[in-house]
């Protein structure tokens, strides 16, 4: 079991309040208290909650996507996207400059307070955690729980149903979800920014990846169309993960 408690339902919590804390947050190197009011009042806020900043599902999935799908979500009435973890404000802020996540609102939740309050405080000993945020996602109005999506209450970190996809089909199953766009450029190259010229001109978000540039997850589904790492390309063909990958050495070997 993930913790010495039940974990609440999503009936229990609906229509409820979320906890009213003060985060220990650090804006522009300088530190600030943030409170729930603050946070939620007078919004629609979407909140996903993971275990831990630069844990490897948190990172490769829960996160990317929730920065990829923000303008959409945005688009369709929410005002912020956070996500909240028992991490000090120097572990969020850092895992957050690392992923790109521009889109997101990192909230640190170092002391555990909002997550106790939510009901989600888990035992995380085993793994030398200590106690950390069991996953889940929510909707948050004017600082009520309208929907909240927990992950199911089994061994290891189910990753099921605090997706930002399922969020977005709940709050619009008819929302037009584009695919990325991935541009490889030159530096100086006048081709390059004629193409990035026309895509900005007609709305169109890209990603810009130069010949020295790292390749993020959204270029990753822009190229390969999976979220999972590795992707292995063989001349222009998709080979796929690692599974696929060993299949096709094996199969070269014979």
């Amino acid at each position: 079991m993930p913790s010495t408690t039940t974990l609440p339902t999503a009936e229990a919590l609906q229509g409820k309040p979320v906890p009213s804390v003060t985060f220990k947050a650090r804006l522009e190197d300088q530190w600030r208290d943030l409170s729930s009011d603050e946070l939620f009042k007078g919004k629609t806020v979407v909140v996903f909650s993971l275990p831990g900043a630069f844990t490897p599902t948190c990172s490769s999935t829960h996160l990317p996507r929730y920065n990829e799908l923000a303008p959409v979500l945005r688009q369709n009435g929410v005002d912020d996207i956070l996500c909240i973890s028992v991490n000090d404000a120097f572990v969020m802020n850092q895992w957050a400059a690392g992923q790109g996540a521009s889109n997101i609102t990192v909230i640190p939740d170092g002391n555990g307070d909002f997550t106790e309050g939510m009901g989600m405080l888990v035992d995380k000993r085993d793994l030398g955690f200590g106690r950390r945020s069991w996953r889940y996602s929510m909707l948050v109005k004017d600082g009520v729980i309208d929907k909240i999506f927990i992950e199911p209450d089994k061994e290891g970190d189910p990753f099921e149903v605090s997706d930002a996809d399922t969020m977005l089909r709940h709050i619009n199953p008819n929302a037009k979800i584009p695919e990325p766009v991935v541009v490889f450029s030159r530096s100086g190259c006048p081709h390059c920014a004629r193409a990035k010229a026309a895509l900005r001109e007609n709305g169109i978000v890209f990603t810009d990846i130069s010949e020295d540039q790292k390749i993020t997850t959204s270029v990753l589904r822009g190229i390969s169309g999976q979220l999972t790492w590795p992707q292995v390309f063989v001349g222009g063909e998709r080979i796929g993960g690692a599974d696929e990958t060993v299949a096709w050495v094996a199969e070269r070997e014979r």
